[in-house]
């Protein structure tokens, strides 16, 4: 018989509503690891979709979380982004501080290749971002940035703002984060970049990279984008059919579109690498980087979690790390 034991997870148990339940977890073998979860991250961008429950019946299938249960809209346990300590299964990895892409919950059993330990130097506190480096590392594969471009990063959410802190380090790159909040300006002198509201927005920009999930942005990144330019679209709007303006001088400035999601590795990538090296790559940069330690907005104790899940999610914000 397999032998159990007992664990909490926060679920969605319906539309802008939740609460933390009971679970079950299998006790860890030598092909798995029990984990106990010191932190855990929220993703403003999709969880706020999951938990208005707008995500799209067409997209249900590719949106689950490698360990969601339940089925959207509700009951669903949804997250992706969980730093904890191994308590038990593979003894390589006993004590050792993973990160797994796990929903919010105190004790889970995982298996072995679903645990990544932490590099030296990368502080567990920090580490709730490694899914978000992890799209934004994404991203700069697809956009294909070059030494001494002019780079635009429309939407100062905690995926452009990383976006536009990679591209920052490429030699030469004249990186400009772009949002309507000025208060976000306080983001852009560590990260390296320039700020400016959309009214003062530069134009013609090598590279557009747009994160703001908003029509406005869009219109926005094709009117800066210089002739022949690249625009990345980051964002996903959920159930939300947006406008996109492909009128005027769009063809005639031979502009390209193309779409960045993480769920698949960038083409030009994909023959050398896969999941785990893209995931691996995204915690060392973590590790060398203190300063994006101000992509996280605040933290709130797991228990308290059903009651500031809505609050925490539907007003704007960064990444919110959860405390177990």
């Amino acid at each position: 018989m397999t032998r159990q034991h007992s664990s909490q997870a926060f679920w969605i148990v319906a539309p802008r509503s939740g609460g933390i339940r009971d679970e079950s977890v299998t006790v860890a073998d030598d092909d798995s690891v029990g984990i106990r979860a010191l932190y855990s991250g929220i993703s403003h961008g999709t969880e706020s979709l999951v938990w208005q429950a707008r995500i799209p019946v067409s997209q249900q299938t590719r949106m689950r979380a490698p360990f969601q249960a339940g089925e959207f809209p509700a009951p669903v346990k949804y997250g992706y982004a969980s730093v904890g300590v191994v308590e038990s299964g593979a003894e390589a990895l006993i004590g050792q501080t993973v990160f797994c892409l796990y929903p919010h919950q105190r004790r889970y059993t995982v298996p072995l290749a679903a645990a990544h330990p932490l590099p030296a130097g990368l502080p567990p506190e920090r580490a709730v971002l490694a899914a978000n480096v992890e799209t934004a590392l994404n991203i700069c594969w697809d956009a294909e940035p070059r030494a001494g471009e002019r780079i635009s990063v429309i939407g100062a959410g905690v995926v452009g703002a990383l976006a536009a802190a990679l591209c920052a380090e490429i030699p030469g790159t004249e990186v400009e984060l772009v949002d309507i909040n000025p208060d976000r300006h306080a983001l852009a002198a560590p990260l390296g970049v320039a700020f400016a509201t959309p009214d003062a927005a530069r134009p013609d920009n090598d590279r557009v990279i747009h994160a703001s999930a908003s029509e406005s942005g869009l219109a926005l990144a094709l009117r800066i984008a210089a002739d022949e330019a690249m625009l990345i679209e980051a964002s996903w709007f959920g159930d939300h059919p947006p406008q996109v303006p492909l009128g005027e001088a769009f063809h005639s400035r031979r502009l390209t579109l193309r779409a960045s999601q993480v769920g698949q590795l960038a083409p030009v990538m994909r023959p050398r690498w896969d999941h785990g090296r893209r995931m691996r790559k995204a915690l060392e940069l973590l590790a060398h980087r203190a300063h994006w330690d101000c992509l996280i907005d605040g933290e709130t104790a797991f228990d308290d979690l059903p009651a500031t899940m809505d609050s925490i999610v539907t007003r704007p914000g960064l990444c919110h790390r959860i405390k177990y």
